[in-house]
């Protein structure tokens, strides 16, 4: 706290701000991922027998779906992305179980984060993930997971401090909150989570780098001086604090650029199979109009109901796949079609 200076500090909001700060960096090691696994699935080389990089960055995006698909918010794909790395880093992974293993990660963080009533099914879950497994499946995974991280699930995450040193900086200043979209700021975390390098990275240096980018963006030099504060408390080294920026505003860069493959607004192409199609809930489709009501009396029409047909393998194994039916393709028209999409 000394080494902020007694005038930097807004009264007793200031001191409870830093104190929670201190509390997350007391704690943010012991939630990160193991540094040599997260090292040895970067050397992997592609197969199909082994885990690599790639394969996780790929479901880090699934994940990035179902938590807009089911309207999760940012705190439940954060928490996700950090139990799959953690379960990732510890255990010797085969790329058939990967799937069982995402959707456990959502539906773990989902159930921590989110209000009861907006956790979705499990089964429905599964069918909009097509992980190809049973609830049971899902159960016994779930509790693999928990066991093997101890059933320490809750962690102190990059957006916990991307969220506190933003109420630090506007706690400081007089500018308006607005400058600086916390929204984006979270958005650009995303796109940093898609990738295994910053699972490497501490929280709360990935958070101060994203941070430090977008205020270097708006030239704001009494907010920058205040983030150089919160560095210096940190005791973070110039040495570290640039090789993260540097490889944040790479991986921002790219994301930025034409290259890169990213979600519009058009209408998103599902193909899935006709016995997913018959269990798939109403709600998911596109509404159609509604047929014209005619006059002197009332439209007498009767809701489908999801018939709960489980779309699942053989108890046995994780990895069996249901049996093949005629494909057919659905639209869906849904919101989440634009925040998929960060913002400019």
């Amino acid at each position: 706290m000394k080494d902020l200076g007694a005038k930097h500090l807004a009264g007793g909001e200031g001191v409870q701000l830093f104190g929670l700060l201190n509390f997350y960096l007391e704690q943010e090691q012991r939630y990160q991922p193991r540094e040599k696994g997260l090292i040895l699935m970067e050397a992997t080389p592609e197969n199909d027998n082994t885990l690599c990089s790639r394969l996780r960055n790929a479901k880090v995006e699934d994940l990035r779906s179902l938590t807009n698909f089911f309207g999760s918010g940012t705190e439940t794909f954060v928490l996700a992305v950090n139990i799959l790395d953690r379960f990732l880093a510890l255990m010797k992974v085969k790329p058939k179980h990967l799937s069982c293993i995402g959707v456990c990660c959502f539906l773990l963080a989902a159930r921590l984060v989110e209000e009861e009533g907006d956790v979705p099914p499990t089964h429905d879950v599964i069918r909009i993930s097509q992980c190809k497994c049973t609830a049971s499946d899902i159960k016994r995974m779930e509790k693999i997971i928990s066991e093997k991280l101890h059933y320490e699930l809750e962690a102190t995450t990059a957006l916990n401090f991307l969220h506190l040193y933003h109420a630090i900086v506007f706690c400081h200043t007089s500018e308006r909150k607005e400058v600086l979209s916390l929204g984006k700021l979270e958005a650009q975390l995303k796109a940093c989570n898609c990738r295994l390098v910053f699972s490497k990275a501490k929280p709360s240096v990935l958070a101060l780098c994203l941070l430090n980018l977008e205020i270097e963006t708006i030239k704001s030099v009494e907010l920058l001086e205040i983030l150089l504060l919160v560095k210096k408390h940190l005791k973070l080294s110039d040495t570290e604090f640039f090789y993260w920026r540097e490889l944040v505003s790479k991986c921002l860069a790219e994301y930025s650029s034409p290259r890169c493959c990213k979600p519009d607004l058009k209408k998103l192409v599902w193909i899935v199979s006709r016995r997913t199609a018959q269990n798939l809930h109403s709600s998911y489709y596109s509404v159609p109009e509604l047929p014209t009501i005619p006059e002197g009396g009332c439209f007498d029409g009767s809701e489908s109901e999801d018939s709960g047909e489980d779309m699942s393998c053989g108890e046995e194994s994780l990895s069996s796949s249901p049996p093949s039916d005629q494909e057919c393709t659905f639209f869906f028209d849904f919101q989440v079609a634009q925040t998929l999409c960060f913002p400019p």
